[in-house]
């Protein structure tokens, strides 16, 4: 899962980023809003941790563009400003969730957490598809009860494709979500291709179904 912490506090920033690594998310960090506005209009993300006061700006702005380009990314503000005001209007305009500063990292990972999990399973711990169990507390995936043994890199990629079940997901997004900032550098999708066939081996080997289908020049689905 991938989240884009826009904060200007670096030494704050790099804390937040140190522990959800350390909680197996992928992140990236910004510290401005024009720079928040370039990352948020190129990529998508599956949580966002947006400050309000910000150089070159309020953080406000960014969750109106947001909501008015219809993305779907899940926002938490994260902000000193203690106000009812700024709040309820950040709650209104659309954000997901606020925590005020300061805060354990711990229950900002709790909420972080409870938000994907929210808006991309449903609100589910785990979910069950044929004789695969996905865990989304533990990030452990079982098939046939026997868990797999997976790289990072490829349960990333369970867990995206697992998120847009039923939708065809494009090599484009894949790579985008692997690999954040990189995604544009490469000549080619062979990393993408290679994930997607150690991961479906790994399944297969385990006596799953195969879920991860190909669609021709688009690129995959999860079919649940």
């Amino acid at each position: 899962m991938k989240v884009l912490i826009i904060e200007d506090e670096k030494e704050l920033s790099s804390s937040i980023v140190d522990f959800l690594k350390s909680e197996n998310y992928k992140c990236e960090a910004v510290f401005d809003l024009e720079t928040a506005r370039e990352k948020i209009g190129l990529y998508e993300y599956d949580c966002i941790l947006l400050d309000i006061t910000l150089p070159g700006g309020n953080g406000l702005d960014l969750l109106r563009m947001l909501k008015a380009e219809g993305k779907t990314d899940g926002v938490i503000i994260i902000s000193a400003r203690n106000s009812l005001d700024d709040r309820v209007r950040g709650l209104e305009m659309g954000a997901d969730d606020y925590l005020p500063k300061p805060f354990h990292l711990a229950e900002l990972g709790a909420r972080v957490k409870a938000l994907i999990r929210r808006n991309k399973f449903d609100g589910a711990d785990s979910i069950q598809y044929g004789s695969m169990k996905v865990d989304f507390r533990s990030h452990i995936v079982l098939v046939n009860e026997t868990k797999l043994e997976l790289t990072k890199s490829e349960l990333d990629l369970l867990l995206f494709l697992v998120a847009n079940r039923n939708r065809v997901v494009s090599k484009n997004a894949i790579g985008e979500h692997l690999s954040g900032d990189h995604a544009d550098r490469f000549d080619n999708f062979d990393f993408v291709y290679s994930h997607i066939k150690n991961l479906k081996k790994k399944i297969a080997e385990a006596g799953g179904e195969d879920l991860i289908r190909t669609v021709y020049r688009l690129g995959y689905k999860f079919e649940a």
